[in-house]
């Protein structure tokens, strides 16, 4: 029997969530959202039988096994500890919580309920990605010694101040470049070289002007459109990354790996802040004339889906997702792996704010 499931927010749900859920064999049979219009549009655009508004009578319906939470930040501890309470199992979009001490929580009761729990980081799925992480593991690099992380963006007209949301611009209400984006970096750092034991690193917001929807007045934004951090690895190395949000015509991202044995560079080829997921990836040893490219399996990219570039790794994520339900496991990533997502999440922001390098409990 498929899978049955409820999607909460019209945003990110309906241009991704959705259609990997329904493109991988999953039945979508609820739609939540606080505007009742927008879960009756989504359901009908997607033939979804259900729309609703309150988030627990959702998860009160017959037939739902499990869920998906694409809202905002403020709303995932709440809705994650409800849907396991409920026996359902769920899928968290990133980022994970507002804190550690929420993301603990969410990744205890996991443990506890035994259901299948994870968190959106889909681009780990992303080829590149996934090359990286099997040629890590294989010793390609030997031992890390650096990883160097550049996203340097900007809209090329220049800052338009846009409508002031408290979900999206408010530090403590989650918002800024660090969580939203910063999170999905962290997660790949963590998954290639292991755990982070410190971290130090700034935070910053460039352009702060909003406009008041109610007043038309210019208010000011607390989430940051630029950071930087730098991680010790306990398994030794570090990395560092560069990103931000303002500066037009800035050249996107890069990642390069320096390690005793090797180095690998992924380019993002001008194609925004994520990952691409058909990736590239570029490899050399000592001795090679300079970096070449490395072939990526068809294992690792089975597929393409034009409809949004971050359908395949998504689908991908899904499918994990599913096979965990059937073995009655969390496959990763995990609620534990956003848990540790958050502490270092955490401890880049307490840095920016004492000065200082913060251990992070192991």
């Amino acid at each position: 029997m498929a899978v049955r499931i409820g999607v909460v927010g019209t945003g990110f749900g309906t241009q991704v969530h959705i259609p990997a859920f329904q493109s991988e064999g999953l039945e979508v049979v609820a739609i939540c959202s606080r505007r009742e219009e927008r879960a009756r549009e989504a359901a009908e655009k997607f033939g979804v039988a259900h729309a609703f508004t309150d988030y627990d009578e959702m998860l009160q319906m017959e037939g739902l096994d499990a869920v998906s939470i694409a809202t905002h930040t403020s709303l995932h501890h709440p809705m994650a500890i409800a849907a396991l309470d409920a026996g359902k199992h769920v899928i968290c979009e990133k980022p994970f919580a507002m804190d550690q001490a929420q993301g603990y929580e969410m990744w205890q009761k996991a443990e506890a309920t035994g259901l299948t729990a994870m968190v959106a980081h889909e681009f780990r799925f992303a080829s590149g990605r996934m090359m990286v992480k099997e040629l890590v593991d294989e010793g390609y690099i030997g031992q890390l010694h650096m990883a160097l992380v550049n996203l340097v963006a900007g809209q090329p007209t220049g800052f338009q101040p846009r409508p002031y949301s408290p979900d999206r611009d408010v530090a403590e209400n989650g918002g800024g470049f660090l969580f939203g984006l910063g999170s999905h970096y962290i997660d790949c750092l963590r998954h290639w070289f292991g755990e982070v034991e410190a971290a130090e690193g700034q935070v910053r917001t460039h352009f702060a002007d909003r406009i008041d929807p109610a007043t038309q007045n210019i208010v000011q934004a607390t989430g940051d459109d630029t950071f930087h951090f730098s991680l010790q690895f306990t398994r030794g190395g570090w990395a560092s990354m560069n990103a931000t949000m303002a500066a037009p015509f800035g050249p996107g991202g890069r990642t390069e790996i320096y390690g005793r044995e090797g180095t690998l560079v992924t380019p993002h080829r001008g194609l925004g802040v994520n990952p691409p997921s058909h990736g590239t990836v570029l490899g050399a040893k000592p001795g090679d004339e300079g970096l070449k490219e490395l072939p990526i399996p068809e294992r690792l990219q089975p597929f393409a889906d034009e409809r949004d570039d971050r359908l395949m790794p998504f689908r991908m994520f899904t499918r994990e997702f599913v096979s965990g339900i059937d073995e009655g496991i969390s496959p990763a990533p995990s609620f534990y792996d956003g848990f540790r997502c958050q502490q270092v999440l955490d401890a880049i922001r307490e840095s920016s704010a004492i000065g200082r390098v913060v251990r992070i409990a192991p």
